[in-house]
């Protein structure tokens, strides 16, 4: 911070010499407290935003949420550390602090995508698919708040807190980082996303812990409509895309609920599974391999891309 302090001098009169002299109008000494303030958050490492600047409609956004899977547990291997567009952005919900990634900026999305310490997601190649087959005007922007083993009680602020007080102290821990409401996090995050592009849908994988609650489905019902409630969406133009769990071609240990996550569509307009069957996991069944988790992100990003075409599933 000191550091930072210090430079305070430098970067204002840097800030001031993209002025012309003799002309401190109100627009000018307006434009000198940007690029001042835009100057000390590069320095910082962050990202400036303009508070006057419209909205790209090219900036396509999405939400995602869930428990382990959603997380990443998959191990992040040099492949997926390459190549990866400036078109595909991420937001973190919590800081990142040894990466020096901030809570409310974009960056680029290099995994983890969730938390400083999570592995490869979904999230990481359905991005990247959704960028390889859009057109080069559209970025595409991920945020990522999970929670290893939640119920999916812990994304409905009427339970959220009832839920923490008996949960496990490792799961409570988690919780901490999203100050106990990860529900309110993703949407205070979003509520910033939306003053830069236009929210287009939403990722869930979540189940395990409610392995074959035929109640599921009205719960995430429950927690989307929120949702689109609270960032003044509507669901005709934001899909609902469900990860199945590991599938029981392959010893899936929870692959029971995806008998329940078959119901998702009749209970949610605009919603669609997206199919887990031959996708291998770690050998515990209920976390995907590496592998898995890249061909799982395409696989949501495929339908994705037919819904955006508007051609459904």
């Amino acid at each position: 911070i000191k550091d930072a302090m210090d430079r305070i001098p430098s970067l204002i009169l840097n800030s001031y010499t993209t002025l012309l002299e003799g002309q401190a109008t109100k627009e000018n000494m307006k434009l000198l407290g940007k690029r001042f303030t835009e100057n000390f958050l590069n320095y910082l490492g962050l990202e400036y935003h303009d508070p006057d600047q419209e909205l790209d409609p090219n900036f396509y956004i999405f939400l995602a949420f869930g428990e382990s899977n959603m997380e990443g547990q998959g191990y992040i291997e040099r492949q997926d550390r390459l190549n990866i567009s400036d078109r595909f952005k991420m937001m973190p919900a919590v800081d990142f602090p040894s990466k020096q990634r901030y809570k409310g900026n974009w960056y680029t999305a290099v995994p983890p995508l969730c938390r400083e310490t999570s592995g490869l997601s979904p999230c990481d190649y359905f991005g990247r698919e959704l960028v390889n087959n859009l057109p080069e005007e559209i970025t595409v922007g991920i945020i990522n708040v999970a929670v290893p083993g939640c119920s999916i009680d812990l994304f409905d602020q009427d339970l959220c807190q009832n839920y923490l007080a008996s949960a496990a102290d490792w799961l409570q821990n988690f919780a901490k980082s999203y100050n106990n409401d990860p529900y309110q996090s993703l949407i205070d995050a979003a509520k910033i996303a939306q003053k830069d592009g236009v929210i287009k849908g939403v990722l869930l994988h979540q189940g395990e812990t409610n392995n074959g609650d035929p109640n599921w489905p009205g719960k995430v019902k429950k927690i989307y409509d929120k949702m689109l409630n609270d960032l003044g969406l509507n669901g005709n133009d934001v899909a609902l895309l469900v990860g199945e769990t590991v599938n029981a071609d392959v010893g899936g240990a929870c692959s029971l609920h995806n008998n329940v996550i078959a119901n998702i569509p009749n209970v949610i307009p605009n919603s669609y599974v997206i199919k887990s069957n031959g996708l291998a996991h770690k050998g515990d069944g209920l976390h995907f391999t590496s592998e898995s988790y890249r061909i799982f992100g395409k696989r949501y990003a495929e339908v994705m891309l037919n819904v955006l075409r508007g051609e459904g599933n």
